[in-house]
């Protein structure tokens, strides 16, 4: 962690004897300084920095990992002599309470090519002082030796260099690619599809991957064959920012260096890597997953779940009632309802891959938007409330639509269309099961990505779907009667609700002429088919007509108002910068990302965030609040989710202070909050 190289690194200059005494003290890691040959002018000379633990004892790699401390070379050479570029070795896994080190726990060496000048004076003094770390697994004490270079006299063939060199990871002779996708480092490497991997493990030589990420050495790492190359998967983390201690800045990279290892035998291969594209998918290497993925099963099984409670939203459950009752008619038959709910399945699973891909394409063109993103566009809102409108008054009895009739199913292609409103009117929720797979949908390969759309299609039409093929399901439908007038207009009751969310929704939008105008459009459709339904054409034409004018009217008149809204908590506009701020200043954050149209968000401000108990454990634990609203689209908040795996929102988000991020479910409680800032 930076906190503790940076202390390291504090221990080595205060701690650090002078040379007299160090010379006096014995390492715990011996060095020697050794040149392979005479030097020759006008060429390259091999320098070999050769260590030698005591055993227990283990030295660093030129990036420690989680914890330790990289060498530092200080070279004394005569004028026009240049060092080169330290070579390591392979370096060893090392994992201590949860933290990774990059180690090397036997005898090495680190190779530094010398370039000699044509006019070099014979045996000038070489010198060099190097500072290392050497620990054991309880106990670390910085080092430092002052070493000047030998020219050891051999027999012919009695070359210890050419086992240093063994030791050295060779270079790739092509150049690989990386890319970060959300939370992923990704490497492309150029490797020949028939070389034995072994249990491959990549050391990434930068530290800090972005301006607010860096790795996580202990996590999983993942790997998959793409023909002859090799694609890596780093997962990263948030950059963990400690107050009063002085933050690097960060320069975007232009280059990422590492080794890859196959195997603990030493083996592996060095690669320089530029920025460029990184293909997807692949076969992945045996007993290796891709980094901060579930198995696809599982995101299959979340998707189809997430699907299924969408039947319950107020805006879906009265539609699902009602075609439920088409089934139980009089003189329904078993094919008949088969033929119905294949229907009914058909367009809800069309609607949401046709959704979905739309959302997939958007992206993949460069717009920054997420699961829900039709909500973020006014039109789209009022759209959706002129149609909720309609059918409040269609369940009301004022007119009938043939798809929601309780009298007439009008058949499979009536049962398609509801299929397909169905879907379109549920898909902007997000829920329980659906964050997991529809934000693993974003960063995978479009077929998977398409698979987890059609699959929560398919689990929001299972109930109509189970329905019209077990008959038992079917037998146990009420009989028809009268009832089933009155259960029609009850079912108007969740999807009037419905209406006025949107209409608030709308409000919010566009203030208050626009939901107006919007509105009153709606109820002349409404008069339209009333009259329609009582063959008054002039009426149900004029009615239509006007409703097409307001609309037009209400586009024009289109201004976005301000969306800050009151809060207990006081929060404080979600932002990059405004976050970084908050963590440096070490106290706790609390950050949430909502939207108006998002109806989870709402019910956990009203059950978990906006009470009296959280905003009081919040004062008292100087809790910094931030808000991120994403009720109109915002590529920081979009980039923001997709880089924490979220395709939408609720996303909950604590930050302890000095210590790792946590995301919280996307249902609170209402004492979590509270118990997470009493905890601090």
């Amino acid at each position: 962690m930076a906190f503790i190289r940076y202390f390291a690194v504090l221990l080595a200059v205060v701690l650090a004897p002078p040379a007299a005494a160090q010379a006096l003290r014995e390492n715990n890691i011996a060095a020697d300084l050794v040149a392979e040959h005479a030097p020759v002018p006008g060429e390259t000379l091999a320098v070999a920095l050769v260590f030698r633990p005591k055993p227990g004892w283990h030295g660093y790699w030129s990036n420690p990992g989680d914890a330790g401390l990289g060498m530092r070379l200080d070279w004394h050479l005569p004028e026009g002599w240049q060092a080169g570029e330290p070579l390591y070795p392979v370096p060893h896994q090392l994992v201590i309470s949860g933290l990774m080190n990059h180690v090397y726990e036997g005898d090495y060496a680190v190779l530094v090519p010398l370039t000699v000048p044509q006019g070099a004076v014979p045996n000038a003094p070489i010198m060099l002082t190097a500072d290392w770390l050497a620990c054991t697994d309880q106990v670390c004490e910085p080092e430092q030796a002052t070493l000047t270079l030998r020219y050891p006299q051999r027999a012919a063939g009695d070359n210890p260099f050419d086992g240093y060199r063994a030791a050295l990871p060779s270079l790739l002779d092509r150049p690989a690619t990386f890319a970060v996708a959300g939370d992923r480092l990704r490497i492309a490497i150029p490797l020949p599809a028939a070389l034995d991997l072994g249990e491959p493990h990549l050391f990434v030589g930068e530290d800090r991957i972005a301006a607010d990420r860096r790795i996580a050495y202990a996590e999983p790492q993942g790997f998959a064959r793409v023909g002859d190359l090799l694609v890596a998967e780093v997962p990263l983390k948030p950059l963990v920012l400690y107050p009063g201690l002085p933050q690097a800045q960060f320069t975007p990279l232009t280059e990422v260096t590492g080794i890859l290892a196959f195997g603990a035998d030493g083996n592996g291969i060095r690669f320089i890597a530029a920025p460029g594209e990184v293909p997807t998918g692949g076969e992945p290497v045996a007993g290796t997953e891709p980094a901060g993925k579930a198995p696809l099963w599982s995101l299959i099984l979340a998707a189809l779940a997430g699907g299924l409670l969408l039947n319950l939203m107020p805006c879906v459950f009265p539609i699902l009632s009602l075609k439920a009752m088409t089934l139980a008619r009089a003189g329904e038959s078993a094919g008949g309802a088969k033929r119905e709910a294949l229907a009914y399945t058909a367009g809800v699973m069309l609607a949401c891959l046709a959704i979905g891909g739309l959302l997939l394409v958007l992206r993949a063109g460069g717009e920054q938007v997420g699961w829900a993103f039709q909500l973020q566009e006014p039109g789209v809102v009022a759209a959706l409330l002129v149609l909720s409108v309609l059918l409040t008054a269609n369940f009301a009895g004022l007119f009938e639509l043939p798809s929601l009739s309780i009298n007439r199913s009008g058949g499979a292609p009536s049962a398609f269309a509801t299929g397909w409103l169905a879907a379109f009117v549920a898909t902007p929720c997000t829920g329980p099961f659906m964050a997991a797979a529809l934000g693993a949908a974003l960063l995978l390969p479009p077929l998977p990505a398409m698979l987890l759309f059609a699959m929560l299609g398919l689990g929001l039409a299972l109930p109509f779907l189970a329905l019209g093929f077990v008959p038992a399901l079917r037998n146990r439908l009420p009989k028809p009667g009268k009832w089933m007038d009155t259960f029609r207009k009850v079912m108007a009751v969740p999807m009037g609700l419905t209406a006025l969310a949107l209409a608030w929704l709308c409000w919010r939008l566009g203030g208050e002429n626009f939901v107006a105008l919007v509105l009153t459009a709606a109820l002349l459709l409404v008069l339209a088919a009333h009259a329609r339904k009582r063959a008054l054409t002039a009426t149900a034409l004029g009615a239509v007509m006007a409703s097409g004018l307001l609309v037009v009217s209400a586009w024009q008149s289109f201004e976005r108002p301000a969306l800050a809204e009151d809060s207990l908590l006081d929060p404080v506009p979600f932002s990059d910068a405004a976050l970084a701020e908050a963590r440096a200043s070490g106290a706790p954050v609390f950050v949430w990302f909502t939207a108006d149209w998002c109806l989870t968000c709402k019910v956990n401000e009203s059950v978990a965030i906006e009470r009296e108990t959280t905003r009081a454990a919040f004062a008292e634990a100087g809790v910094v609040a931030m808000r991120g609203d994403w009720t109109v689209r915002d590529e920081a908040i979009t980039r923001f989710l997709t880089e924490h795996g979220a395709a939408g929102v609720p996303l909950y988000l604590w930050y302890p202070a000095g210590g790792e991020p946590q995301q919280l479910p996307q249902v609170l409680t209402p004492t979590m909050l509270a118990d997470l800032a009493k905890a601090r």
